[in-house]
């Protein structure tokens, strides 16, 4: 049942990011609401405990780092490559350009899938 409900909500994700890609501007709008909601609920949980500001600082620092994610969330991985190489943002780029480096993409996976079953039929 589990499955199901999280198979369900996996598919009416991708159609809505598949939609929401196309306007950036609403999409940021809709995920910083959502955001928001999360901090305030978790802030308001750690008030209902009283947490001091401090520990849930020290906390949330420790958590994010051990997990990962406090450099990819406050900055992004995105970011720091597109900056490296000087790309422009996916903000920044025409739908015309998005589909050039999806098609690039696709090929790089068809040459990948090709080179996996040419080694699978030589190890044979």
């Amino acid at each position: 049942m589990i499955k199901i409900i999280f198979k369900y909500f996996d598919k009416l994700e991708d159609k809505i990011r598949g939609k929401l890609t196309h306007y950036p501007i609403l999409y940021a709008l809709i995920g910083s609401v959502g955001i928001v909601s999360i901090w305030r609920g978790v802030w308001e949980i750690s008030d209902s405990f009283n947490v001091s500001p401090w520990i849930s600082l020290f906390a949330g620092i420790i958590i994010t780092l051990t997990s990962g994610l406090f450099v990819s969330f406050f900055i992004g991985d995105n970011i720091i490559i597109s900056g490296m190489k000087q790309e422009k943002r996916i903000d920044e780029k025409t739908e015309e350009e998005i589909r050039k480096e999806r098609n690039v993409l696709e090929e790089i996976k068809k040459d990948i899938e090709e080179i996996k079953n040419y080694i699978l039929i030589n190890k044979k």
